[in-house]
């Protein structure tokens, strides 16, 4: 039996092939200086392929081909990321926003990818409402960190991870992702700047290769993460445990246990936290939070 090993990415990243401020091989040799493993280019309505000498291509990441299909719909913006497509996706317009949604997600998996919907809170464009009415999507983004992309929700708009239990609780299988949104790295890095590094997802794979990891993925083998690092994650329907690695002694850990609704199972403050499910709580899942803010989320257990 292959043993699985942990690797860091991101999926959700822009070069100045769109919006971004950096050449592609600039950003992609940032986020290999910096520790990831495999990276995804996801420019606005551009597939950006690198094509390069091999030698140049052992100090990037994994690329993984990528493209954040970006149309408005009803006046509001729909950005669904396909990852690992094999085509440009074309944005498919269509009259109001699930619809637009829908389509999309459409497109990207007969283009031989897997569709996340990204950042429902950037312009307050949608919720759960209308993510609920959606069907074939992988991953919905529970963190984007863009300062735009208004994550934690406010003024009585639901955070993004609370519309993620709201699309659970309704029986819809979904992953949750963590990811940069990078469009920054000139200049200062700043809280009111698209910077890279702030967001990632580990995946459980055997290798680091394009199927390995989008294979595990979509069988929902990783961990969302802002700064949590997660030694070992046990996610099944007789148990689930989480083991939190070892980190400086000045942090603290919050772990909850979270169940259809949103309601809190267990809160716990070790850095071993198992919870044996009874059956009747619809699904599994659970968040970690460190002193300093930082957070793990692992994905969700169906039970039934």
């Amino acid at each position: 039996m292959a043993v699985r090993r942990w690797f860091k990415g991101n999926l959700h990243t822009h070069t100045n092939r769109s919006d971004g401020d950096s050449d592609p091989e600039v950003v992609a040799r940032w986020y290999a200086r910096h520790g990831y493993d495999f990276l995804v280019l996801s420019d606005h309505n551009h597939l950006t392929i690198l094509e390069t000498p091999q030698d140049r291509r052992r100090h990037w990441p994994l690329l993984i081909p990528g493209e954040e299909v970006t149309l408005m719909a009803d006046g509001k913006p729909v950005h669904i990321n396909g990852i690992g497509v094999v085509r440009l996706v074309e944005p498919v317009l269509a009259n109001n926003v699930v619809e637009a949604i829908q389509a999309n997600v459409n497109a990207i998996v007969a283009a031989g990818g897997l569709a996340q919907i990204n950042h429902p809170n950037y312009q307050w464009a949608f919720d759960h409402r209308a993510i609920n009415q959606v069907r074939g999507a992988t991953f919905m983004e529970v963190f984007n960190a863009h300062h735009k992309g208004n994550s934690r929700g406010g003024g009585g708009h639901p955070s993004t991870e609370e519309q993620w239990d709201h699309v659970l609780s309704a029986g819809i299988p979904i992953y949750g992702t963590a990811t940069d949104d990078t469009h920054h790295l000139k200049g200062e890095f700043s809280p009111d700047r698209a910077n890279p590094g702030r967001a990632w997802v580990c995946v459980e794979a055997e290798e680091c290769s394009q199927e390995a990891i989008l294979d595990a993925m979509a069988q929902g083998r990783f961990y969302a993460s802002t700064g949590v690092v997660l030694e070992d994650v046990e996610m099944g329907r007789d148990g689930v445990a989480v083991r939190i690695a070892s980190q400086p002694d000045y942090l603290r850990y919050t772990t909850r246990v979270i169940g259809k609704g949103g309601r809190i199972l267990v809160t716990s403050y070790d850095t071993l936290v198992a919870y044996d499910p009874k059956g009747d709580e619809g699904y599994v899942r659970m968040t970690v939070t460190a002193s300093n803010g930082a957070q793990a989320w692992t994905q969700p257990v169906f039970l039934k």
